[in-house]
């Protein structure tokens, strides 16, 4: 669940300095190569085409990302659809309301304290599974692909969730848990530094789903439509440009958000994000995807009531700007 708190932003931000564009703020629940086709927008002048001036700020989880969005430290979040959902099932007068995709699949990959040749789902029974947050999506659609192949996360594993995950990385390295799920491109640098070996991936598994999309609040969409409009035109340009361009130059482009990680490292991530079309195509979130998002919460026990498609999803912006 999103528990609304005030906090702080972190210092953590990107953007154009052109006094005479439009200002829009957008808080990231976390820096990730998941998140290429936002950098990308930024960085190929996309934004500012559009008169707009962005500023990329990481807030470090999904509560503190809505927070900050429903307090107006931010104009917009970029954040998994399940926190809208959270929002809107603790009577919020103003929703939460999804504009655009930017991802499209789970980001996170299975990866193994020791080298596996011949991985099969069952080696995690009665195994130390080092999971993420309760409520999350990764949570979730973890839980979700695990019952998939006829696993019970609480009953056939010990399923480790109360560390906070900005530390799980961490907390693998000091030897907690078999296994553990993680996003690029800390799975990658694992895996060249012999912490720990990528053996399957949640974003296959899973399907389609609004893993992490724009949203803001109802209020701002109706105040700012031309805004949230040349926004979502300037990230389908991003979008277009990384599927368009090699991952090579991606990784060039967007090199200096990932200041610690090599090169070659961002690249092999956002060349496997893109084999499985991680990145969404295009910003048009779908009612299948909006159905399958609330199936996955159901089956983990975080749904807190089933929310119809137009409530929460606008698609207005993402189609006008593909058309």
């Amino acid at each position: 669940m999103v528990s609304i708190l005030m906090v702080g932003l972190a210092a953590c931000n990107f953007g154009s300095k052109d006094s005479d564009l439009e200002k829009v703020r957008v808080a990231e629940v976390t820096r990730s190569v998941f998140y290429a086709p936002l950098y990308v927008a930024v960085e190929q002048g996309f934004f500012e085409e559009e008169g707009l001036e962005v500023e990329v700020t990481t807030v470090w989880g999904g509560d503190k990302t809505m927070t900050a969005l429903i307090s107006d430290g931010a104009d917009i979040a970029l954040v998994g659809s399940e926190t809208s959902i959270y929002v809107s099932s603790q009577g919020s007068t103003d929703p939460i309301i999804n504009f655009a995709q930017l991802t499209q699949t789970d980001g996170t990959f299975l990866v193994s304290r020791e080298k596996i040749e011949d991985f099969s789902w069952d080696m995690l029974k009665d195994s130390d599974f080092l999971g993420q947050r309760k409520g999350g999506m990764p949570q979730m659609v973890g839980e979700f692909v695990l019952k998939q192949h006829g696993i019970h996360p609480h009953n056939d594993l010990n399923l480790i969730q109360n560390i906070d995950f900005a530390n799980i990385a961490n907390a693998f390295i000091s030897g907690t848990g078999d296994f553990v799920q993680l996003f690029e491109p800390q799975a990658s640098m694992f895996e060249k530094e012999g912490r720990g070996y990528i053996v399957a991936s949640f974003g296959t598994e899973s399907g389609h789903v609004p893993y992490t999309t724009f949203m803001t609040k109802e209020s701002y969409l109706t105040e700012n439509d031309e805004t949230v409009e040349k926004f979502t035109t300037a990230i389908y340009k991003a979008q277009q440009w990384v599927y368009e361009n090699s991952s090579t130059d991606t990784a060039k482009l967007i090199e200096k958000y990932f200041a610690d990680t090599d090169l070659e490292i961002i690249e092999s991530s956002i060349e496997r994000y893109k084999s499985q079309e991680s990145f969404a195509t295009n910003p048009v979130l779908d009612e299948e995807e909006w159905e399958n998002l609330q199936n996955i919460m159901d089956e983990a026990g975080e749904l807190p009531e089933r929310i119809d498609y137009e409530e929460l999803v606008n698609t207005e912006f993402a189609e006008k700007v593909m058309k």
